[in-house]
């Protein structure tokens, strides 16, 4: 049984009983006016304004900044009360986006051109960003998925031997004949043969999903040598790492589109289909990873150095458009550092997803180099708070099921295969109509007031 949902803060509080209350929302609805109350200052407590920043932002882009290629009015007039006359920013910003079709420095000079204020490459982290730290596969032949510029995009992380679906389609001109009019007519020996692929990188959703989807099966399923014979007792398959899980997210249509995630259902359920076992991941990055935000917490951390900003950055504010995403990252992430903090240490560094079927670890012993262990394990800050904004994916009429037991079996959890629902983790800490409010509110929150 299901009902409609207005808004979204009764279900989940009532889905979360015997959890403490989490922070207010504000009052008014995502179609209401954007007046703010003045709450008491959460992150610095007290009533003395503050000059230097002991926060940081960490803002989605699809669905807050933009619809596909459409600016949102309110996120230019947001990020003027972000910036000073000489458009240095006041506090630090990273935009966190499960985009992963770009180099950074493409959606830097994008959102430059957007919001009107400069933003450099070091302030975007793309859904892939983590993977420079994988430095054990950089020296590997890797299958590379998704589309725009791959081998750039590839290279730039530290990929010496990227290949991507069309050499291997040129490669072994057979494997691919869904598309009749794609068929070879002759067939030429190559010239080259490739090395052997020893893992497969996913970067975002292809265009030709039946190419993408069918080569990929074939490598995982002759351990890295396609147009041989497949051998189902060669498990567990090669690894195995993608970026961006979103099942849909929202561009100029009406409704939202399919995403990666989508694109990731396919292939699981085909793997599965075929082999009976399911396909394990050895690392699953983008928004809600907890590496994601490890890695987001360290550009923040780096943008205060920089500007020699001695205070301790405290609260992370992460402003987004996705429960299943935006909301449940941050809060899987603030659950983190909470323990982290009851324990009084840093547990191991891990791209662990949370408690699902088919779920790898990634620990810090295994994968990353020894520096990154170093920048990622020296996490300060004591919470990361969830904003959800209603211009993007979010409905506040969206149908939910009646008892939340059932939701891993009702359409209304978007989440990937190996994150389990869990009613507190999809609870945004504030709601607020767009990210001009969530400015206002978190500026208001802090006490905030540079000179």
């Amino acid at each position: 049984m299901r009902r409609a949902l207005p808004p979204l803060r009764a279900l989940l509080r009532r889905g979360a009983a015997g959890r403490p209350p989490r922070l207010p929302a504000l009052s008014g609805l995502c179609g209401a006016p954007a007046g703010l109350p003045a709450p008491a200052a959460e992150g610095s407590g007290g009533s003395q304004l503050n000059i230097l920043p002991s926060f940081g932002f960490l803002f989605d882009i699809d669905g807050v900044l933009v619809r596909g290629k459409t600016p949102i009015p309110a996120a230019k007039t947001a990020f003027q009360k972000l910036v000073n006359s000489q458009g240095q920013f006041l506090v630090p910003v990273v935009f966190v986006t499960n985009a992963g079709n770009c180099l950074r420095q493409k959606k830097a000079d994008q959102l430059s051109h957007l919001l009107g204020v400069p933003i450099s490459q070091d302030q975007v982290m793309m859904s892939h960003s983590p993977l420079r730290m994988f430095k054990r596969y950089h020296e590997k032949c890797v299958l590379v998925s998704g589309q725009g510029p791959l081998l750039d995009i590839a290279q730039d992380l530290g990929f010496c031997q990227p290949i991507t679906i069309e050499t291997l389609r040129e490669k072994h001109p057979l494997l691919d004949v869904v598309d009749h009019d794609r068929r070879p007519n002759v067939l030429y020996p190559s010239a080259v043969e490739l090395p052997k692929i020893e893992a497969v990188v996913l970067f975002g959703e292809p265009v030709r999903w039946e190419t993408n989807l069918q080569l990929i099966i074939d490598v995982l399923l002759t351990s890295g040598y396609p147009g041989k014979p497949y051998h189902h007792e060669n498990y567990p398959h090669i690894p195995v790492l993608a970026c961006n899980m979103d099942l849909m997210w929202v561009a100029e249509a009406q409704s939202p589109r399919f995403g990666h995630g989508t694109f990731m259902v396919c292939l699981e359920n085909i793997y599965k289909k075929i082999t009976g076992k399911d396909l394990k991941y050895e690392a699953l990055m983008g928004k809600p990873s907890k590496l994601t935000y490890q890695y987001a917490e360290y550009l923040i951390r780096a943008q205060a150095a920089e500007r020699q900003w001695k205070q301790p950055i405290q609260t992370l504010y992460a402003v987004g458009d996705n429960l299943m995403t935006d909301v449940y990252g941050a809060n899987l992430y603030n659950r983190y550092l909470e323990e982290n903090s009851r324990k009084g240490s840093k547990s191991r560094i891990q791209a662990k997803v949370a408690g699902g079927r088919g779920s790898a670890t990634v620990s810090q012993d295994d994968e990353l180099d020894n520096s990154w262990e170093t920048e990622l394990a020296s996490a300060a800050a004591a919470h990361c708070r969830s904003v959800l904004v209603c211009t993007g994916v979010y409905n506040p009429h969206t149908e939910v099921p009646l008892d939340t037991r059932e939701s891993i079996t009702e359409t209304v959890f978007h989440g990937h295969r190996d994150f389990r629902f869990d009613p507190g983790l999809v609870e945004p800490d504030h709601i607020v109509p767009d990210v001009d409010a969530a400015v206002d509110l978190v500026l208001q929150l802090e006490n905030f007031a540079p000179n």
